[in-house]
């Protein structure tokens, strides 16, 4: 082998190792890198969870205040005062309604008043939609009922032959009518959020159940399945209290018309339909608890009961922009030492219709204690002086109401008289302009109480008439009418 072929056998033998080796020659170009791995993907971490959402508004909201938010050491006499407000539905429409009209047709409804509930009855017939339904009942010994009816054109037309067919006679059975309305309304009542009966009387229950407590009871039963209960009482001879402590028992309103005045009377059909079909709020209730050195006297015109130390209060069923006021009288005892005084916790429950779930409101109620008496005057809370004298004034109308219907002008005036005390008082911690339209209703009610009246069936209707301004004063919207 020459010493040419002998390097050219070394340079092959060397290219050979190098590519098995993989070791790059001087001959050879450098292989492209072998990339490196990418670095490893950490563990996805969990995100912090997100916080809740704020709870929906409920559909009712609750606020309060004390005529005297600052005490002095001992004892002082105050009030609270309170007011529910339901949500607002600017441009809603009505939701459909499960109705029970239950009509009186007793003997003492000939004339005016039975027609004027045919036509008021009629009217509501032509106000209602094919999603609606009435039933239509009336009683007098006993009950005649059309059965729950939608408002299609059809069923309008048998609802109003019905209604036209209806004539004056018997007693008055409150009880069997309130039952047969309530057992139509049952037979539906699944299917609609609504539900309300609307009764009318114009007078006393006289056949079958004739006590208060027992048609109490009916109604309770009746508001417990989810069925409110709206009263209106006609003319002089209606039993007024009984059909507003019905209406209080049945979370409804309650409604007193004139005899004659068949206008009134179409015209709460129809705000009672609005009324129902706007319901944001039912089983209403307001429980008040006193704080240590605090006791609840009274709640103005409302009904209540004793709640462990404090009261529970029963408030209507709510329709949509309704606003509900109460007064409650109490005392505040505090020390020498004392910073504060927790005066009242309220606690407003209910169902909520707008949003289907149980709502809930809380407010406390408190006072700063000041050895300064003229600051405690001087910081007395107006608005609440104000309603307070409203609500005691009540008590005294309605006195002067029942002294008129019993044909005793000297104790209604009496009665009356009382009330210049209070809203003078009144006047000195908010200003007389503050109390000029409770001045003007005071004259109004002197006048009414003095003048003569041309029958005795016209002297109760002007009690009746102050006893309703009396319940309006004590802070009831729209659950009078």
């Amino acid at each position: 082998m020459n010493r040419t072929t002998a390097i050219l056998s070394a340079a092959v033998a060397l290219a050979l190792l190098a590519l098995v080796l993989r070791v790059p020659s001087a001959a050879t170009p450098s292989p492209s890198p072998i990339p490196s791995a990418p670095p490893p993907t950490p563990s996805p971490t969990t995100p912090p969870p997100s916080p809740p959402p704020a709870p929906s508004p409920g559909s009712l909201t609750l606020s309060g205040a004390l005529s005297h938010p600052r005490v002095v050491p001992g004892t002082t006499q105050g009030f609270a005062t309170l007011t529910v407000s339901a949500a607002s539905l600017p441009n809603s429409k009505r939701a459909p309604v499960n109705l029970a009209v239950v009509l009186d047709r007793s003997g003492s409804m000939s004339g005016s008043k039975i027609a004027d509930a045919k036509r008021a009855a009629a009217r509501l017939v032509d106000l209602l939609g094919p999603d609606d339904r009435l039933a239509v009942i009336h009683y007098g010994n006993d009950v005649s009922t059309l059965p729950g009816t939608f408002a299609t054109e059809d069923g309008k037309r048998r609802l109003k032959r019905f209604i036209a067919g209806i004539q004056e006679e018997g007693g008055t059975n409150i009880g069997a009518g309130l039952e047969a309305g309530r057992r139509q309304i049952e037979l539906a009542q699944s299917d609609f959020k609504v539900n309300r009966l609307l009764l009318l009387s114009d007078g006393q229950p006289t056949v079958g159940i004739t006590s208060a407590r027992g048609l109490s009871s009916l109604v309770q039963r009746a508001r417990e399945r989810g069925v409110s209960v709206t009263s209106l009482g006609v003319g002089a001879d209606f039993n007024e209290d009984l059909m507003q402590h019905l209406a209080d028992v049945g979370g409804g309103s309650f409604g007193f018309i004139s005899e004659g005045d068949g206008a009134l009377m179409a015209r709460i059909f129809e705000k009672d339909l609005t009324q129902a079909g706007t319901m944001v709020a039912q089983g209403v209730t307001l429980e008040l608890v006193p704080g240590p050195g605090v006791v609840l006297h009274e709640v103005f015109g409302r009904p209540s009961a004793p709640s462990g130390a404090g009261l529970v209060v029963t408030l209507p069923d709510f329709s949509a922009g309704q606003a509900e006021k109460l007064v409650v009288r109490l005392s505040v005892t505090a020390g020498q030492g004392a910073g504060t005084v927790g005066v009242a916790d309220a606690k407003l429950a209910y169902r909520d219709v707008l949003n289907a779930r149980a709502g809930a409101e809380r407010l406390a109620l408190s006072s700063l204690v000041t050895q300064d008496e003229g600051l405690a005057r001087r910081s007395q809370d107006k608005d609440a002086v104000v309603f307070a004298a409203r609500a005691q004034a009540a008590v005294n109308t309605r006195a002067a109401a029942d002294a008129l219907a019993q044909g005793s002008v000297e104790r209604a005036r009496a009665a009356l008289e009382k009330n210049k005390a209070l809203f003078d008082d009144a006047a000195v911690v908010a200003g007389p302009q503050a109390l000029k339209a409770d001045y003007e209703e005071q004259a109004q009610a002197e006048a009414m109480s003095s003048a003569p009246a041309a029958s005795e069936p016209e002297r109760k209707q002007r009690a009746k008439a102050m006893k309703v301004q009396a319940w309006k004063g004590e802070g009831r919207g729209d659950s009078v009418y």
